[in-house]
């Protein structure tokens, strides 16, 4: 539990160390706002032993959970969804105390993430429940079913960016498929973290089926060698590799969310006033600290002027603050505002010009919207991942041109295409898990479709069928009910056997189609 009894009554006490920053005192993790380094709350700090334990209950509660099935699984989630919504004005407080973020949009992404606990919770029997699978001529003998059974434990380990929606995805798909849960919230937001965890316990009390385990990286290396059967990370592509490399000593599955460097295409019959103001969102909210941001836009060279006036017109409205009307909030890791520092003067420094903001919009811990044009495609900024309220418009000749350096990245997370007649089969070609037309980041608001991205965006998936399945492992059962037409799976079969199966094979399968 956190140290408050209603972890949404905050504290004002200052915090040693820069805002925001993660700071250990003794066995706890204590958590500050990133601008006014005000306690928000503190968590105990769990070592590799207290890990190791958490799952071991896991085990045990997961049988409990999984025994209970899909209907009784399905209230008790619907129950908590229900829990949270009771809560969306506290929780995006809390999220703003501990991230900075605006709390409309604290809201929104509260909002988001019980849709996904309750399309989760709805639609896990039609999903997973046992299912026939078809005769095949060779054993029309056999009739096969198909299950799909929990792993057991899964082990989940979240962001801070979005420290609701986000492991939401994976924790409400986890449960549902019948698996408990041990998730460790980022360092950064283990508050929220922590209140999910606790809400839940007040509608599933019995057993520990979704636990928390707190501290910085090493607890997180420490639940990848816990024996979960199953992990789902969320976080930079740097410690996606790490993660990757510490489960494979055991074979343990993953899941895989990674970074992003999205980008957008504007086609020469692009609604312009649509595609500025989602341009503007998709690459600004949560001041740019979205995994699947728009960092790179490409206009074709016939709107291209129009648009990016328009596009600035609307940047230079945005507000940035700290106040209750804010649109942008702080930079909720301190290290990243040297990032998108670096990021912005190396840009400029190639030639790049700031249609707003630039090297004097890092103000740490706010950093003011910037637009940036005629950035070298070699720039840093339009190589790696920014992850800040910077967005970089580049004129190309036309779609094709557009697409071939969109698709010109390592990452492969999430895009958008604004365009009429051209603009589904462009959003097919990008190279990436997910894809927007005519809408900023539309994929993120349905969770009836998968979340996932190619390349060093990460692999498998959340949400969704498939996201419901990748917490399932899928088993075969084959069931004998009669004699074979010809027995080949025995040790008895005769030569006159296997030449009626060679012509039983030549009638069925030895055709040309025509």
């Amino acid at each position: 539990m956190s140290k408050h009894a209603d972890p949404l009554a905050l504290t004002e006490t200052p915090v040693a160390g820069h805002p925001g920053a993660a700071v250990f005192d003794g066995d706890h993790l204590v958590s500050s706002n990133p601008v006014t380094g005000a306690e928000v709350g503190r968590v105990p700090l769990a070592d590799a032993g207290e890990v190791a334990a958490a799952v071991e209950r896991a085990r045990e509660a997961g049988r409990w959970w999984a025994d209970l099935g899909f209907a009784e699984r399905r209230r008790r989630l619907l129950r908590w969804r229900a829990r949270i919504t009771r809560e969306l004005s506290g929780i995006a407080e809390l999220m703003r105390a501990e991230t900075g973020k605006p709390v409309d949009q604290g809201v929104v992404e509260a909002v988001g993430a019980v849709s996904t606990l309750d399309w989760a919770a709805r639609h896990a029997r039609r999903v997973l429940r046992r299912r026939r699978a078809g005769r095949v001529l060779v054993a029309l003998e056999a009739a096969s079913r198909v299950e799909y059974q929990p792993y057991g434990v899964v082990g989940v380990i979240g962001p801070w960016n979005y420290p609701v929606l986000v492991p939401m995805s994976s924790i409400a798909y986890a449960l549902a498929a019948g698996n408990a849960v041990v998730y460790k919230p980022s360092e950064y937001t283990p508050v929220v973290g922590q209140w999910l965890v606790d809400t839940f316990a007040e509608v599933v009390g019995e057993h520990p089926v979704l636990q928390a385990v707190h501290g910085g990286g090493e607890v997180g290396s420490a639940l990848c060698h816990a024996g979960v059967d199953k992990l789902s990370f969320t976080g930079s592509t740097a410690t996606a590799r790490k993660v990757m490399a510490a489960c494979a000593q055991s074979l343990t599955p993953v899941t895989i969310e990674a970074g992003g460097k999205d980008a957008m295409i504007v086609d020469s019959d692009a609604d312009l006033d649509k595609a500025a103001d989602s341009g503007a969102w998709g690459a600004l909210t949560n001041s740019g600290q979205s995994c699947v941001g728009i960092e790179r836009v490409y206009a074709v060279d016939s709107v291209y002027d129009e648009f990016v006036s328009r596009l600035v017109a609307k940047v230079q409205q945005l507000r940035t603050d700290h106040t209750e009307h804010s649109d942008l909030g702080p930079i909720t890791m301190p290290a990243q505002v040297e990032v998108i520092r670096r990021h912005i003067d190396d840009a400029l420094a190639r030639g790049a010009r700031a249609l707003v903001g630039g090297a004097s919009a890092v103000q740490p811990p706010f950093v003011h919207p910037t637009v940036l044009v005629d950035v070298p495609p070699d720039a840093l900024i339009m190589r790696e991942e920014t992850f800040g309220p910077v967005l970089t418009i580049s004129r190309v000749a036309d779609a094709d041109e557009a697409l071939r350096l969109a698709n010109g990245s390592a990452y492969g997370l999430g895009g958008a295409v604004f365009g009429r007649k051209r603009a589904v089969g462009i959003a097919r070609r990008l190279r990436s898990g997910m894809a927007s037309v005519n809408h900023p980041l539309g994929f993120a608001g349905v969770p009836s479709v998968p979340w996932s991205g190619v390349g060093s965006s990460g692999i498998g998936r959340v949400r969704g069928d498939d996201g419901l399945r990748e917490f399932s492992q899928t088993k075969s059962v084959v069931v004998r009910q009669a004699r074979p037409v010809v027995p080949w799976s025995t040790f008895e079969r005769t030569g006159k056997d296997i030449e009626r199966l060679i012509t039983f094979a030549r009638i069925f399968y030895g055709r040309s189609p025509r």
